[in-house]
């Protein structure tokens, strides 16, 4: 990473540290002190952004609990690797992290594919996870009319990111493209602070980087499409207690609000929000007091 440690934010209990699991070496970012059991909270971001993409978050929280924001695999500090992309082998990746880390069970929040992540991760494992928030994505039980796949074109900015071979030149060579996304993702009222704008592309079109994304992508269409469009997430039931947070002017995400999903998650909530595609760095406010809220305080808060 190029921003200086200190930079992702302003306190001394920040730590960076590293940790070898699937033949990767993922380097995570902490701050907080040891939890009971589950109080620890995991961050997983999205793309093409890295931990770095919760530092207005994490300067909200610090000292009320821990905070782990982990660069997931080819992403960020971690190392990137040849295979490895899909979901469900990424969900097995910060399964060793966790389990790396001493953690039971911890927390979580998602953004964007690191909010995919998060709903597969409180599928297939419930009991590592007490409660689930994700920002600007989808659950996986959209009505037929309007959702997954029937709302694809939404996506349609993957097409030129996603094809095996083309996507990585066009992360390497076209990063206007780039800048463009995360600028409207953001929405045209935000300022962004440039050096952090320009660390997402410098970090996206590097040549392992680029690839990474690509790869994300692809097994993304590949796996994780064919199962929404059969609807086979439809026999999976949800046990985690998890909150949605979608901005009102996403122009990747739309979703109803709703209070209950009981056909397929014991506890499900959806809220509309002001805001785009990136909520970690539009609304960190909003995205903090939800945590606080939903996750209820830690056991070893230092704060209020």
């Amino acid at each position: 990473m190029s921003l200086e440690s200190g930079a992702l934010l302003d306190a001394p209990s920040v730590t960076h540290g590293f940790v070898t699991v699937r033949g990767a070496r993922f380097h995570y970012t902490q701050s907080g002190a040891a939890p009971a059991d589950d109080d620890a909270i995991l961050l997983l971001h999205g793309l093409p952004l890295h931990s770095y993409s919760w530092r207005h978050v994490l300067a909200r929280l610090d000292g009320e609990y821990r905070l782990i924001c982990l660069d997931l695999r080819g992403c960020g500090g971690s190392e990137a690797t040849r295979r490895g992309y899909a979901t469900r082998d990424q969900a097995k990746d910060v399964i060793g992290v966790i389990d790396a880390l001493g953690l039971r069970r911890v927390r979580l929040i998602g953004h964007e594919s690191g909010g995919w992540l998060g709903f597969l991760l409180c599928l297939t494992a419930p009991d590592r996870f007490s409660a689930f928030i994700a920002l600007n994505t989808s659950h996986p039980w959209l009505e037929r009319k309007g959702g997954v796949p029937w709302s694809a074109w939404r996506f349609w900015y993957t097409a030129f990111w996603e094809y095996p071979g083309i996507g990585r030149r066009v992360l390497r060579h076209w990063p206007g493209f780039t800048r463009f996304l995360l600028r409207s993702w953001a929405g045209r009222t935000h300022r962004w602070d440039e050096a952090a704008l320009e660390e997402f592309v410098r970090t996206s079109r590097g040549k392992e980087q680029s690839r990474v994304v690509e790869q994300n992508l692809w097994q993304f269409v590949i796996h994780d499409i064919p199962r929404l469009a059969l609807r086979r997430m439809d026999r999976e039931r949800l046990e985690v207690p998890t909150l949605i947070l979608n901005g009102d002017r996403d122009p990747v995400t739309r979703l109803r609000p709703v209070s209950a999903l009981p056909e397929h998650a014991s506890r499900l909530e959806v809220r509309i929000i002001p805001g785009g595609h990136l909520l970690p760095e539009t609304a960190p406010d909003v995205v903090a007091a939800a945590a606080r809220e939903w996750f209820g305080p830690s056991r070893n808060a230092d704060g209020p």
